[in-house]
């Protein structure tokens, strides 16, 4: 008797929890957010894979809505790729997934923690979704500098993000990145380390030969290398043109037509870099007056040469002293 009325208890347990989670489901996909007025098109890059593109600007221009995300419905779930920058345009891209399938939400890659990228995840934490990040967006969150961007914004940004805004932390941090299948798609992550970021990841959606490349690659531009580690930035891109990608989703702007060349243009950049002041560093010649010397060739006309290019020149000369220290 006392066997059954456990079984029976244990059942009756199962069943409140099971309905708790449909609730707080329910509840995360209702849940009300300050509605955004800007346009969010979406857009079908392959037979599995769908994203959105936010406008060129500055972090508070659009209604935030400056950078890109994408998601990829397999048959079992859905995969999302970033969640922009406010819970209401995480809201807002939710409800563009739900115009194409109704399979639940059920894992979220998040490229790289910056604010742009990182605060409509709490839109997809309520539902239950799995939340992966590179290794460093943990360093992010630890430091002063996440909460003062999330006061700033709710300032700069209110409505869209304010007192009820907050900072979702991944439930893994992925060193190695990783290799998953989720009904008929096949997934490969590729953790970058601080390339762009304090961590930065790739997804590449194998059946389609797409990748997602967050902000490792800028589309026809000068990237921003930050305090990035480009001798691995470098290996991952000649990978990324050995895959004959079909599409390249990058962190912001539309989806490179020739994505070989897109990544082939970031990769020769970051080579060329190496190899200069690689050389300048050798022959412990001081950095102004190596950089005086070099002819910048095709990269002198790309955008975002003249605000990006001397900084990440000398960011990459300081990199090269630090590896020549530690070969001795």
């Amino acid at each position: 008797m006392n066997h059954l009325k456990n079984q029976i208890c244990g059942a009756l347990v199962l069943l409140m929890l099971s309905w708790q989670l449909s609730a707080r489901c329910a509840d995360g996909e209702l849940a009300e957010y300050a509605p955004v007025t800007v346009d969010m098109p979406l857009v079908q890059v392959s037979e599995h894979v769908w994203f959105v593109q936010g406008e060129p600007g500055v972090a508070t221009d659009n209604e935030g809505f400056i950078s890109n995300a994408g998601f990829i419905v397999t048959g079992a779930g859905v995969v999302v790729f970033d969640a922009l920058g406010s819970p209401s345009l995480g809201s807002t891209l939710l409800k563009k997934i739900r115009t194409v399938t109704s399979e639940p939400v059920v894992r979220v890659i998040v490229s790289h923690y910056h604010a742009d990228h990182i605060y409509g995840l709490q839109v997809f934490e309520d539902l239950g979704a799995e939340i992966l990040a590179p290794a460093g967006a943990d360093k992010y969150l630890a430091s002063p500098q996440a909460g003062e961007r999330l006061e700033e914004r709710r300032f700069t940004l209110d409505p869209w993000v304010n007192d009820n805004t907050r900072l979702v932390y991944p439930d893994r941090l992925l060193e190695e990145g990783a290799q998953f299948k989720l009904g008929d798609v096949e997934f490969i992550v590729t953790t970058v380390g601080n390339a762009h970021s304090d961590g930065d990841l790739t997804l590449f959606v194998v059946p389609d030969r797409v990748l997602f490349s967050g902000d490792i690659i800028f589309e026809g531009r000068v990237p921003f290398l930050g305090d990035s580690n480009t001798a691995r930035w470098v290996r991952v891109l000649e990978r990324m043109e050995r895959e004959k990608l079909v599409a390249l989703v990058p962190g912001h702007g539309g989806v490179a037509e020739s994505p070989n060349e897109a990544i082939g243009l970031t990769r020769r950049y970051l080579a060329f870099l190496r190899d200069k002041m690689g050389a300048a560093v050798g022959e412990f010649e001081p950095f102004d007056a190596a950089y005086a010397e070099i002819d910048w060739g095709e990269f002198s006309k790309l955008p975002a040469f003249d605000e990006a290019n001397r900084r990440n020149a000398y960011q990459v000369y300081l990199s090269m002293e630090a590896e020549l220290l530690a070969d001795k």
